[in-house]
């Protein structure tokens, strides 16, 4: 029921953080996974890593999910190759980097926030992933078995973050670094995008359902970790890993009726 064996599974921002464990979770499962990313030596490298410890075919390409013309020439390149395409993980996202001292860098507040950066945002978080649904869905959907488009969110698309995480000791309120607004509006309109595209192809079979992480820890600061633990019933951040098993599930048969579904898995952070 967990059979992937030679599923074609496009994962957008192949190389970030979680990519890679996206990528290895599906190729465990004997699917071949096609890392996106805007650095091609390092999806390329990725890739053939992934292939060699899994026995399975793997892709790495640069595409730039803001342009539609690159993702139609990938597309392409896909068909031609294999034939099909058959699903999707809408996993690339802008994310401001967290400090050795635990704070977000550079200027997110609110207030402060320029509309280029926003734009930005918008353009790999919310528009990256409508591209890739609007070239992609239509080819998954020719399957005689349809396909899984799994959407990555988080679980500040269900909550709001608390910005006494990142508070700085010493520095005036409108200078405190926060999380900016842009993610926390790009992950809640991944689950919009979910619950729309849900209905799209359902007659086809296309799935699509959204997972709403928590935090994972990347050697963060130790102040900044256990401040964050102190709001996660599991009292701990993820591990890179633990997400493989919830990609592989709705990526498989295994998830055959889950269609629509916005599922958190982040220690129960989202449950306070």
């Amino acid at each position: 029921m967990f059979d992937l064996t030679n599923k074609v599974i496009v994962i957008t921002g192949g190389t970030g953080l979680l990519g890679p464990k996206h990528a290895e979770a599906v190729a465990e499962f004997g699917a071949i996974p096609v890392l996106w990313d805007l650095d091609a030596k390092k999806a390329e490298e990725m890739a053939a890593r992934i292939a060699k410890e899994y026995g399975v075919d793997a892709v790495g390409a640069a595409v730039d999910i803001t342009q539609e013309d690159q993702i139609e020439q990938a597309k392409e390149g896909l068909l031609q190759r294999f034939g099909k395409i058959d699903g999707l993980i809408n996993n690339a996202a802008n994310n401001p980097k967290v400090s050795a001292e635990g704070q977000v860098q550079g200027s997110t507040r609110l207030e402060q926030l320029g509309l280029e950066q926003w734009n930005q945002d918008m353009a790999v978080g919310i528009t990256g992933a409508f591209l890739c649904v609007k070239h992609l869905g239509p080819t998954i959907s020719q399957n005689p078995e349809g396909g899984s488009i799994i959407n990555i969110a988080s679980d500040l698309g269900l909550i709001a973050p608390d910005q006494r995480l990142y508070r700085k000791e010493g520095v005036p309120e409108e200078e405190q670094p926060v999380k900016p607004v842009t993610y926390s509006v790009v992950k809640t309109g991944l689950i919009g995008l979910t619950r729309y595209v849900a209905t799209y192809w359902a007659e086809k079979r296309v799935r699509c359902n959204a997972i709403c992480p928590g935090g994972v820890y990347a050697g963060q600061d130790e102040n900044f970790v256990q401040k964050v633990t102190k709001l996660i019933p599991l009292g701990r951040m993820a591990r890179q890993d633990e997400y493989k098993g919830l990609i592989v599930f709705l990526a498989s048969e295994a998830s055959s009726y889950m269609n629509g579904a916005v599922l958190s898995i982040d220690g129960g952070r989202s449950v306070w």
